[in-house]
């Protein structure tokens, strides 16, 4: 038998990570209307909310923030490898690896 302080955790965790998963599709469908004639503070807002939501959620599913950073980075090196279409027109992974890199232990 599981004990009931446990049962509640388990409970909470669950009801968490629903929770986040809401969070996330509320955000992705807020930056689409957003984007659509929303101020780039509002953009700025709801990408963030978004990132710090996948950080949380990740937790929730067992995955460490350290984890999931590496994880981003494995990401994008493999896509600059490949040649992904934001590489290839802009350069945009190359810049992120190189701002990460720049920032890694940074506290802001």
């Amino acid at each position: 038998m599981v004990p009931f302080d446990e049962e509640l955790d388990i409970t909470r965790n669950i009801k968490m990570i629903e929770w986040l998963k809401t969070e996330l599709l509320g955000g992705v469908s807020s930056l689409f209307k957003v984007m659509l004639g929303g101020s780039r503070e509002g953009i700025l807002d709801i990408l963030c909310n978004i990132i710090m939501v996948s950080y949380l959620l990740g937790k929730r599913l067992g995955l460490n923030f350290a984890r999931i950073d590496l994880q981003m980075e494995n990401k994008i090196r493999l896509n600059i490898d490949r040649g992904h279409e934001a590489e290839k027109w802009y350069g945009d992974l190359t810049e992120l690896a190189q701002y990460l890199e720049r920032n890694r232990g940074k506290s802001h």
